[in-house]
């Protein structure tokens, strides 16, 4: 049944090209009664195989800024693994309800970077800013640590806090600061599920289970994207957090 619900849920968030880990976290939670702490390292490790081919295929199309990517990604690991062990601490019920309310943060974030986007496009910023030396490490480091604290304290993928942070801190385009965010994310789901791994939150059978059907849903999925209304998109990109957060409160 997890496996037929992850792929059900996977064609959904490839349809809208989401990340979904609040969804997953959720269902797995209220409806499969697993542990919110074993829910959230689940869901940081599962999004290491889930995100490496989106990663893949944009270095190949050119969207990545590595260096930039790699930077934050190396202090958003940090981040993740610190996040892992401070979730630890806190009780399961207090864990749920502070998850839920960085769900509906995000779809926040996801609806602003709609308006931003439209901006960017509409004034034709499609150049990066230049930044170097100390300006882009602490750049870089301010970002990375932060977006790497939230996931792996709340398992959540941090996409739009990233993406965001790319946007106006180190303007990217849209098609650079959706590339590099995946880079970005590899690493830091991989140390934060490592910490929630070294205290004992990983159910092997449970990650397999979530990854086979979320693999196979999201490649269906991103297929059919092109036969969805770009505004049909949008609302679902802002849904999909939101419905997290909802179930997770109930």
């Amino acid at each position: 049944m997890i496996i037929i619900t992850m792929l059900v849920v996977g064609l959904i968030l490839g349809f809208v090209g989401a990340g979904g880990s609040g969804v997953i976290i959720a269902l797995l939670t209220t409806v499969f009664g697993v542990s919110i702490h074993t829910a959230l390292g689940t869901s940081l490790l599962a999004m290491v195989l889930t995100t490496i081919s989106g990663a893949v295929s944009h270095f190949r199309e050119g969207n990545v800024v590595t260096k930039t990517g790699a930077a934050i990604g190396g202090f958003g690991a940090i981040g993740a693994f610190a996040g892992s062990h401070i979730a630890h601490r806190i009780a399961a019920h207090d864990l749920t309800w502070l998850t839920a309310c960085m769900l509906f943060l995000s779809a926040l974030l996801l609806w602003m970077r709609m308006f931003i986007s439209k901006k960017r496009q509409s004034s034709q910023m499609d150049d990066q800013l230049v930044l170097s030396g100390s300006r882009f490490w602490l750049s870089a480091i301010g970002l990375g640590l932060v977006t790497g604290l939230l996931s792996g304290t709340f398992g959540i993928g941090s996409t739009p806090f990233i993406q965001i942070g790319l946007l106006l801190f180190f303007g990217m385009s849209i098609r650079q600061a959706a590339g590099t965010t995946m880079l970005v994310i590899l690493p830091i789901a991989l140390l934060g599920g490592i910490g929630y791994m070294s205290n004992g939150y990983l159910n092997v059978g449970l990650f397999f289970e979530v990854v086979i059907g979320t693999m196979v849903g999201t490649y269906i999925g991103a297929k059919f994207t092109k036969r969805l209304h770009p505004i049909v998109l949008k609302i679902a990109m802002v849904t999909v957090p939101t419905i997290g957060g909802l179930l997770l409160l109930v």
